[in-house]
């Protein structure tokens, strides 16, 4: 997951735990932690989910800061509210590098925006995948 203060891009992995594909992008209020409780029990449900890699914004010199406290916030929640394990993963880059391939991929700013972040949480879930 690339948890945002207005969305969250979700990925899931292939069953085999090789690949990871963008899924969707769930459009919840930061403010309201629950607002995401039943599109993310509908995902965990479909796609028999058993653990959740949560993005961690790290600084570039490694410590945390207010964005990195929401998504550890977020991770203690899902691990509260849909009982699954869930582990921080740093993603410094993954929103840029993400934004990078959409550019050389010549994608409208419009739909770059529509995908970003599902793209994010993928390139999260392939670095812990491939981590594995």
């Amino acid at each position: 997951m690339d948890v945002g203060s207005k969305t969250i891009g979700v990925a899931v992995s292939d069953e085999l735990g090789w690949t990871a594909q963008g899924l969707t992008t769930i459009k919840w209020d930061e403010n309201s932690i629950e607002s995401a409780d039943i599109p993310l029990k509908e995902i965990i449900e479909e796609h028999k989910i058993e653990k959740v890699i949560v993005g961690l914004p790290k600084n570039m010199n490694g410590t945390i800061g207010e964005r990195g406290e929401a998504s550890m916030r977020y991770a203690d929640h899902i691990e509260k509210v849909h009982q699954l394990p869930t582990v921080l993963w740093d993603e410094r880059l993954t929103t840029m590098a993400a934004e990078r391939v959409l550019l050389e991929a010549d994608v409208s700013r419009k739909k770059r925006k529509k995908v970003i972040d599902k793209m994010a949480a993928m390139m999260i879930l392939q670095g812990y995948l491939d981590q594995k």
